[in-house]
């Protein structure tokens, strides 16, 4: 359920950001970053069976500290939210944005490599490439 919804916050930034067709200035980058927060806010009323809420609030913190929006870091985020780390990165560098083509599954198993351990969590990252490995695409 969270890994269906984890972006729902972004409603609450502006459209022409969401869009716009080169790198971010750091102000607007830091206003995407909030939609961790909005989208948190917006499901934390809700009495799912599950921590959708917190796991929302949690998908971009790293192991190591380095994430948004509380610099948590290794056993201090969640489980449900290291795995969705990795499958965001991992849908995101694969697929086209606004700012630059897609790069391809293979960039984006790389990049999860590099970053074992450090800001993934190393589990999740080779049960990804397991899968990955084993024939599974992204439907476009």
């Amino acid at each position: 359920m969270a890994a269906s919804i984890h972006d729902i916050g972004k409603v609450g930034i502006p459209a022409e950001i969401l869009s716009r067709p080169r790198r971010l200035t750091e102000s607007e980058f830091s206003l995407v970053r909030e939609h961790v927060r909005f989208g948190h806010d917006l499901l934390a009323p809700i009495d799912f069976p599950w921590p959708v809420a917190s796991i929302v609030l949690q998908h971009h913190e790293r192991l190591d500290g380095s994430g948004y929006p509380a610099g948590l870091s290794g056993a201090e985020i969640r489980l449900e939210a290291r795995i969705l780390a990795v499958s965001d990165v991992v849908e995101a560098i694969s697929s086209h944005r606004p700012y630059r083509p897609a790069l391809g599954t293979e960039a984006a198993l790389e990049d999860t490599v590099t970053h074992r351990d450090t800001r993934y969590d190393p589990a999740v990252v080779d049960a990804c490439c397991r899968v990955i490995g084993g024939g599974f695409e992204f439907k476009r």
